[in-house]
């Protein structure tokens, strides 16, 4: 099994090295899990890794699946840390580190280095560029991380907690560059407890953002709530939660923060996404005189190409470390108490305001009497339990996963902003390891599994026991909607996939492999998924052309851009 036993935060013996501190610093954040692949350059630090009592180490196929393996992780978890070589292994894994860097992932990367020593004489040694400038990769790093660190015994210490409580604090990924002789190198003295940086509070600005909201909000008959995935990664959905189960406002997400609002509350109107949301959902936000938005960042596929109308004027937006009332702007007034002053404000006005019934958007009527898309997202409907991880690949998965109903306490991951491809298969292993008594579904498209099936062998090594829905619907359909829909640059190959767990190395009876095409197959599928004890895989056959509403929508309006051409609707 994965998990160590518990032991005190990983406690460090009297004779340490910088390697050990580094891990002690890890599990005293809450990381027990470190991903990765080995190279020279960090086996001697994965000594330490695997003797460490608090901290186990999970291998992974490949380094850009173990930098989306971390971020799924962390994103169950709260923070996660990625261990690479030097150079081909760290730049492996930069794309993932970019998109937790673009969503506000919170992933500490670790890169075993050539020794200092060999660093200070400019060797041309393996996996550089050969030039003896070892700073390269640590340069391209800059732009996709907040912190960075080239460790030297002199510097270990300080470097170390710097980087760390950067990433803990801005929510984004960190990088440490490790050189062997380093790692290797004893320290002096054992650490105090990290100290972390908090958000500074002006009780000025707090004050004044709490009287602009109050003047903006007497002027208003109805208010509703918007929030986004920034709620989450900035620990305020569950004060968010406990706030509109009392106060009865009609609220929504954004698809990219789907599953930071509970949907099972009543007055939860649905995903919103501009002019390509439910009527309902859509009037009944831009129809609010006052819209409340709670960490939301709108971006393209978001919002059908930016065809949200909820004008600055009328909107009070809380963001991670600043407020705005409409055009006001208030610097230092942290989410968490922007929140806790608002709910006192709302509290004075919400009696007169109306409130009217909210009638949830029901899902697209399968009527066809084929297993297609609305089929497939009524069946998944009903699969989708309490309590489950639901992780949903961009392109037809993530789209149609916008119109559902989430079970209380459903967590659901995506990545609609920096969209890479193949993303959710190593996530899904991220975060299964991350919270291994939770159950994770995974809906990934046949062209993007094709990028990093690896990782399902990694699943089955462990025992993990997801249930993974490949939607085989014949190559990159969700590319095919927005151009080339005939075009041979949206095939793909053909693969067996109920096979492809056999050749990963699953033994018989270790993983339930089915295919469904038709509606009666995939309900049997589903309920032998249910019932097992092991990893299930369901391939389901979907019609090659067809995608849900929302993404129709979304691909029309990134076609359009893609052609130079701004949509009327802004």
């Amino acid at each position: 099994m994965l998990n160590k036993p518990e032991t005190a935060g990983g406690a460090m013996s009297e004779k340490v090295t910088v390697g050990d501190y580094l891990l002690a610093r890890l599990a005293e954040v809450g990381i027990q899990h470190l991903f990765g692949v080995p190279g020279d350059y960090n086996l001697k630090f994965l000594d330490h890794v695997i003797d460490h009592p608090g901290i186990t180490w999970v291998g992974c196929a490949n380094e850009l699946n173990a930098a989306y393996a971390a971020d799924g992780y962390a994103r169950c978890r709260g923070a996660g840390a990625l261990l690479t070589t030097f150079g081909v292994g760290e730049l492996s894994a930069i794309n993932g580190t970019a998109g937790s860097y673009a969503e506000y992932v919170p992933v500490i990367h670790v890169v075993g280095a050539p020794p200092l020593t060999s660093q200070q004489r400019g060797e041309w040694l393996h996996h550089s560029l050969g030039d003896g400038d070892f700073g390269h990769f640590a340069r391209m790093a800059e732009e996709v991380t907040v912190a960075q660190a080239r460790l030297t015994v002199d510097n270990a210490q300080a470097e170390i907690d710097r980087v760390i409580t950067s990433v803990l604090y801005e929510r984004r990924p960190g990088y440490l560059l490790l050189p062997s002789d380093v790692a290797a190198a004893p320290l002096a003295a054992l650490p105090l407890p990290l100290a972390r940086r908090q958000g500074e509070c002006s009780p000025e600005a707090l004050a004044a953002f709490t009287a602009a909201a109050d003047a903006l909000l007497s002027r208003a008959t109805s208010a509703a709530v918007l929030a986004d995935f920034l709620a989450d990664r900035f620990g305020v959905g569950d004060a968010l939660n406990r706030w509109l189960a009392t106060c009865g406002l009609p609220h929504s997400t954004l698809l990219l923060g789907k599953s930071v609002l509970d949907e099972q509350n009543p007055a939860f109107t649905g995903t919103y996404a501009g002019a390509a949301s439910d009527k309902q959902v859509r009037d009944t936000l831009e129809g609010a005189n006052v819209v409340i938005t709670v960490g939301v960042k709108f971006t393209d596929t978001i919002t059908a190409g930016f065809t949200q109308q909820l004008p600055p004027e009328k909107t009070l937006d809380l963001r991670p470390f600043q407020a705005r009332v409409g055009t006001q702007v208030f610097n230092q007034v942290p989410m968490a108490d922007a929140l806790a002053a608002l709910q006192q404000v709302v509290a004075q006005h919400l009696p007169r305001w109306h409130r009217g019934p909210v009638t949830r958007p029901a899902l697209p009527p399968s009527d066809s009497g084929r297993l297609d898309q609305p089929a497939f997202w009524q069946a998944m409907q009903a699969f989708l339990q309490p309590g489950d991880i639901l992780v949903a690949e961009q392109g037809t998965a993530c789209f149609g996963a916008a119109a559902l109903t989430l079970p209380a306490g459903c967590r659901m991951l995506v990545q609609p902003l920096w969209g890479s491809i193949g993303y959710t298969l190593p996530a899904a292993f991220g975060a299964q390891v991350a919270e291994p008594d939770r159950r994770v579904v995974l809906l990934i498209g046949d062209g993007s599994a094709q990028l990093t099936a690896q990782e399902l062998g990694s699943m089955i090594r462990d025992g993990l026991k997801p249930v993974i829905f490949i939607i085989n619907n014949q190559g990159y359909t969700v590319e095919r909607a927005i151009h080339g829909p005939r075009q041979r640059y949206n095939d793909i190959a053909p693969w067996n996939w109920t096979h492809l767990p056999q050749a990963l190395g699953s033994r018989d009876g270790q993983v339930v492999a089915l295919q469904a095409a038709d509606t009666a197959q995939l309900h049997d599928a589903m309920a032998q998924a249910a019932a097992a004890q092991h990893l299930a895989l369901i391939e389901v056959i979907l019609p090659k052309m067809d995608i849900p509403d929302l993404l129709q929508a979304v691909t029309q309006a990134l076609e359009q851009r893609n052609s130079g051409k701004t949509p009327a609707t802004e």
